[in-house]
């Protein structure tokens, strides 16, 4: 494991954010301040380095009701390339099986010396609640349908990685839009940056309203993919949705699932991204999914430069 002493120059002054609660409040110089950082971190991870010592000293704590994989341990691993320690909660563990109320929860964990809290859980508007009763800094990793404004800048990140630019793409979010934190996420982001945006979806999960944010919508993905520059597959997210939104999933994959033959429909060099996590023959089929026009990994390698870059910037001026 090498060590570097790779220096991202100063916290830069125009930074003034001590919390990241989501892309929505964000300016466009930020984000692209975020994802200039990030390439920085992703440039040196690729050289091999590992230990970047920049937060030595500082603490972060990962706050998660919900189940995750790729946030959580990218999470974990950002603060330790950056020297800091990392410390996992467990919701079912902890005494809020007892009655225990978030806020204090979150209190007493930062009552630990503990300088960021990275909060998913499935309430919109808890990452905000905790921003409003804690010092230190709260980073939204996720909360309920609203933002996961992380995975919409490693998303970005990405996009801009293999196609140079954001500003002027086409980029279709396809699948369960209603449920999709992600999807906000990426509305918010791309349109400040210049791309047009696409939903896409049943109409179930698609709602016309987008349109009032200058989202263009769709029900039917064979018509605009010859439009498209990125296709950002969106899982269904069935654990929030009361209803069944479509008669079965092989119908929903028959008229959304990315395939063999949907790809030849597209431009040549159309991207394919992918959240996570991904269920193959249903959102996307396993050719596509490791093809050569697949991003999928890179996306969750870019998620640890982009962890790695917010909690600099928002750690690196204490």
């Amino acid at each position: 494991m090498s060590n570097t002493t790779v220096d991202p120059g100063p916290v830069p002054s125009g930074w003034q954010r001590w919390h990241l609660l989501g892309l929505e409040e964000l300016s466009a110089d930020e984000i692209a301040l975020i994802l200039d950082k990030a390439q920085l971190f992703r440039d040196a991870l690729d050289a091999g380095a590992r230990q970047f010592r920049l937060l030595s000293g500082r603490t972060c704590v990962n706050l998660f009701f919900e189940d995750s994989t790729r946030t959580r341990n990218s999470f974990s691993l950002a603060a330790r390339r950056l020297g800091a320690e990392a410390l996992d909660f467990s919701a079912s563990t902890s005494s809020l099986s007892k009655g225990e109320t978030v806020i204090d929860t979150a209190k007493n964990i930062e009552a630990m010396g503990v300088d960021a809290v990275v909060i998913r859980h499935r309430t919109p508007g808890t990452p905000l609640l905790l921003a409003n009763n804690l010092r230190c800094s709260v980073v939204n990793a996720g909360d309920g349908p609203h933002e996961h404004p992380t995975q919409g800048l490693l998303d970005m990140l990405t996009i801009r990685q293999r196609k140079g630019r954001i500003e002027g793409l086409t980029v279709a979010l396809v699948g369960d839009i209603a449920h999709s934190r992600t999807a906000r996420s990426n509305i918010w982001g791309l349109k400040k940056l210049g791309a047009k945006i696409i939903v896409c979806g049943p109409s179930t999960l698609v709602s016309p309203r987008w349109a009032e944010l200058g989202v263009e919508y769709s029900y039917n993905l064979n018509d605009i993919l010859p439009r498209v520059d990125v296709l950002n597959l969106l899982r269904i997210q069935f654990e929030r949705q009361s209803t069944q939104p479509f008669p079965s999933v092989r119908e929903y994959a028959h008229l959304y699932a990315m395939n063999r033959e949907r790809l030849a429909r597209a431009k040549a060099d159309v991207l394919i991204i992918a959240p996570g996590p991904i269920n193959r023959g249903v959102e996307v089929t396993a050719d596509v999914a490791d093809g050569p026009q697949s991003a999928i990994l890179d996306q969750v390698t870019n998620g640890v430069a982009v962890r790695m870059a917010v909690l600099w910037l928002l750690l690196g001026k204490r």
